[in-house]
């Protein structure tokens, strides 16, 4: 039986748990050193408990209940016991040193506010904080320790009156600016997508997912939580923070544990190929390790080909590489790379591409020429139709917004009618990036609403930032371009904010500015109007850490003796 044959996704756990209850579901690799497990049978128990304890409080089918807790293995029965019980689930962010504990609190409390959601699951050290936010609002905050009872259910117990049509769970948007949008999921829609990704990625049974990923992201819940469980192969969980601190955690996991599929956003392929140092590597074996998926944000031929030539004498194959994009919109995945051969590159004409919008082929490797990475071919029950601003189907190399539908489609976003309807064209969704067609390879070129355009030519701010990564002085991810309208040159004018792996050194912030406006004059034949370094920790990032552009202008507006004119 496929996955997508089951009604529901608890029907699929149910089984899964009947069949092999001593299996192990899920390794929880913890921040202090103990490793944690669960197999199938206990995965149901416990889920079990969560979900008598949800109808206990009145949390009914259709309920909302929300899940604020975090990178924890307790968080995996309570969202599976929520489904059990007809609620519908949703995991916020939690709080983190990089998050402004100000700007956190708003945004929680203004999400909870538009849900209408009447309860709140989290730890007991949150507790109190939690309920001193919601204060005024009609929210209940419980513990995990007060609503974490075993259960006593015989596997055949009957299961809540759900079908497929019906919401399972909501992925909330990781925006940092604006309310941030709950895409709504069914059971279906959530079944059809991880059995496609299962198909594209030629799922087996000795495979073994190991995955940094927050399950509060997407990508995390999907291919780290989602697809093992209802796949049957293990997962193996890490703490995205113990990850960023050390991510040697990752290949030490993947040599351990035998690892073979394993998904993260480009900007991690940097962080460990630079990252993790020699003695780290001593004795590991990487041979086993079949795919590896760049996705998330925009794939970097650069990236990839740094990570290869770091770790292939640890048995790392270029043919592991693959890469992908998605949203929560559609699930998880739109298009994955065929397995056994890395991602088609494409070189294209860099002056066609920013004036004519068109993906001209062009010499590799020569000067004018630029390469960008396919995200790979459509998925099972996934279309995907490029578009001009009219909505008028481009031909193939035509760059234009990606619209896609599927059988994994959002049932709207949770009480945003507004939304939905903007979002949605004739069954289409308008994801709001750039991009083009081109043998059958979708290639993502950046955010339409990112977009730089100065003196008639269309700027990806992706590649502005990837390139002050190249630049020594400049840390890591935490660079990020804009535009600005300039009156004087009647055009937009481009900005770039960093943060400095030395800060305090004016010397040093000289040194690097010149050598970053060198390099955007020399590999993109752009002029940077201002470069702006800037404190550890300034540059803000989405929940997820991908680079916020919006809330960084507004932020860098604010500076003395800036304006938005």
């Amino acid at each position: 039986m496929s996955i997508a044959d089951y009604p529901t996704l608890v029907h699929a756990l149910r089984e899964r748990s009947t069949q092999s209850p001593d299996q192990r579901a899920v390794t929880f690799l913890n921040e202090d050193g103990r490793v944690e497990l669960l197999t199938y049978g206990q995965l149901l128990r416990q889920a079990q408990g969560y979900a008598r304890a949800y109808r206990d409080l009145g949390a009914g089918p259709g309920n909302l209940v929300i899940l604020v807790m975090n990178h924890a293995l307790e968080l995996i029965p309570a969202f599976w016991g929520a489904l059990l019980a007809g609620v519908v689930p949703t995991i916020f962010p939690y709080q983190t040193e990089k998050l402004d504990a100000d700007i956190y609190r708003q945004r929680v409390r203004r999400l909870v506010e538009q849900s209408g959601a009447r309860h709140v699951v989290t730890f007991a050290e949150f507790q109190p904080a939690l309920i001193e936010l919601f204060a005024g609002l009609d929210v209940a905050v419980l513990r995990t320790d007060e609503l974490a009872r075993p259960g006593r259910e015989e596997p055949g117990t009957a299961l809540p009156p759900v079908r497929g049509a019906q919401a399972a769970f909501i992925q909330y948007s990781s925006g940092t600016t604006g309310l941030q949008k709950g895409v709504v999921l069914s059971h279906q829609a959530a079944l059809n997508n991880v059995q496609a990704i299962a198909r594209a990625v030629e799922i087996r049974a000795d495979d073994v997912v190991v995955c940094w990923l927050p399950l509060h992201h997407d990508m995390g819940l999907i291919t780290g939580m989602m697809l093992p469980i209802l796949a049957g192969i293990p997962a193996v969980l890490i703490s995205p923070f113990q990850w960023v601190r050390d991510p040697a955690v990752l290949l030490k996991a993947i040599h351990e544990y035998r690892g073979t599929l394993c998904w993260m956003p480009n900007f991690a392929f940097n962080h460990c190929a630079r990252s993790i140092r020699e003695r780290d590597l001593q004795g590991l074996d990487l041979s086993h390790w079949r795919t590896l998926i760049d996705g998330g944000e925009p794939v970097r031929l650069d990236s990839l080909q740094l990570f290869t030539n770091r770790f292939a004498p640890l048995g790392f194959r270029e043919s592991a590489l693959g890469a992908g994009y998605g949203m929560a919109e559609i699930t998880g995945a739109v298009c994955i790379t065929p397995m056994g051969r890395p991602p088609r590159v494409d070189w294209v004409s860099l002056r066609t591409l920013q004036e004519a919008q068109r993906a001209e082929p062009a010499p590799p490797e020569q000067p004018g020429s630029t390469p960008i990475v396919s995200s790979g071919r459509l998925v099972q029950g996934v279309e995907a139709q490029i578009v001009d601003a009219q909505d008028r189907p481009l031909p193939e190399r035509h760059i234009g917004e990606i619209l896609v539908r599927s059988n994994a489609m959002l049932s709207g976003y949770h009480n945003r009618p507004d939304l939905t309807q903007q979002a949605m064209n004739l069954g289409w969704h308008r994801t709001g990036d750039l991009g083009y067609m081109s043998e059958g390879d979708l290639f993502v070129t950046g955010r339409l609403k990112d977009l730089i355009i100065t003196g008639g030519r269309n700027v990806y701010p992706e590649d502005l930032e990837a390139l002050a990564a190249t630049v020594e002085g400049v840390r890591p991810g935490r660079a990020v371009a804009f535009g600005l309208p300039d009156a004087t040159l009647g055009t937009e004018a481009i900005v770039m904010v960093c943060e400095l792996r030395e800060a305090g050194d004016p010397t040093l912030g000289l040194a690097v500015e010149r050598e970053l406006r060198r390099r955007v004059t020399q590999q993109l034949d752009l002029a940077l109007s201002e470069v702006r370094f800037v404190d550890k920790g300034w540059v803000v990032k989405t929940p997820s850490g991908k680079v916020a552009r919006s809330a960084n202008r507004e932020k860098f507006l604010r500076l003395p003796g800036r304006s938005a004119e």
